[in-house]
């Protein structure tokens, strides 16, 4: 029996259910392809991520975005139709307390930023909690295979997983690419992210809008979920960022020595006694050096395209704006 008369084929599958990966297969399904996303976590959104603790809601990952690209925009204005977005503010607090305001809107979820995520990802065949561990080629295309040894085929593959993690799988199942774009590839670089989420006793000394810009270590962010509209009730929520240098030194350190060495330099903001808390490691947080192309895609030994935010521009606008690009270029071939 051949290989893609398996149930789990699909013309084109995403790994990774970020907003590039959900955006692109929402494309890809719109042009009238067949299209399966999987996703080894629990939830849609990668860092476009929000998380309970207790009755509070708070963005750990991604704070906010730009519309800057006007093809990026039009899709912003039809999530603010939906009601899924919404502008934040135009600048945040600095770490003398003024306000910081440059113009440009910054936008975020009506509900936390994983509201896009849900959003996207409604209409489409997303497989979560499903991690592959091998990724082989063949005579047709594809063949996936997971943790659980499940079998998945397809026509073409959409890597929107970090680099280095769709290189490692590459490199698993011996697949070989031309060793310039590898290079290309193994060049790019992320900073790590250590999140600490803090449930307050009451408010906090976050100023309005919500958002402090701190100078960069050991913190880099500081933002008031109750403030930003995320999270419900009079307690404050507040998600702080540790800067990249502070995460990379301290990326193996306990959770608690972290806890208590942030909660030590961010007590000016506090203003209530923290009730409880947990650490978030994100390991690829950031790109710090971007392929210049929106996505790179390679047909030998069968169709395959990396994208994400690494590729033209880091963050959700670019991530955005990649997977579009990515599934342009497989619509593209998959219709020739």
């Amino acid at each position: 029996m051949s290989e893609f008369l398996s149930k789990f084929h699909a013309d084109v599958i995403v790994i990774g259910a970020g907003i590039s990966g959900l955006l692109a297969a929402g494309k890809l399904v719109a042009g009238g392809h067949s299209v399966m996303v999987i996703d080894k976590g629990r939830g849609v959104g990668g860092r476009l991520a929000t998380r309970r603790l207790d009755d509070a809601v708070l963005d750990h990952g991604a704070q906010y975005f730009t519309a800057r690209d006007p093809a990026f925009y039009a899709i912003v204005q039809e999530w603010m139709k939906a009601g899924i977005v919404r502008p934040w503010a135009t600048g945040f607090r600095l770490q003398d307390g003024t306000l910081k305001q440059d113009g440009e809107q910054r936008f975020c979820g009506t509900s936390g930023m994983t509201t896009i995520a849900k959003y996207l990802a409604r209409e489409l065949d997303v497989r979560l909690g499903t991690k592959i561990v091998r990724l082989a080629s063949s005579d047709n295309g594809w063949i996936l295979t997971t943790d659980a040894a499940e079998v998945f085929t397809s026509r073409a593959v959409l890597l929107t997983a970090p680099v280095p993690q769709s290189l490692a799988l590459l490199a698993d199942g011996n697949v070989l690419i031309p060793e310039p774009i590898k290079k290309e590839l193994e060049q790019l670089e992320y900073t790590p992210c250590l999140a600490l989420l803090v449930r307050l006793s009451g408010p906090s000394l976050v100023s309005d809008p919500g958002g402090v810009w701190l100078s960069g270590e050991p913190i880099s962010w500081i933002a008031d979920n109750q403030r930003k509209g995320v999270s419900p009730g009079s307690q404050s929520a507040l998600t702080i960022h540790a800067g990249p240098i502070y995460s990379r030194d301290h990326w193996e350190t306990p959770e608690q020595e972290v806890t208590e060495e942030l909660l030590k330099v961010a007590d000016p903001w506090l203003g209530s006694t923290p009730l409880n808390s947990q650490l978030h490691r994100w390991r690829y947080s950031i790109p710090t050096r971007t392929h210049p192309e929106r996505c790179v895609l390679l047909t030998d030994p069968a169709p395959i395209v990396f994208s994400g935010d690494a590729f033209g521009g880091p963050r959700i606008e670019g991530a955005a704006l990649s997977g579009l690009s990515a599934a342009c270029s497989l619509d593209a071939m998959l219709s020739r």
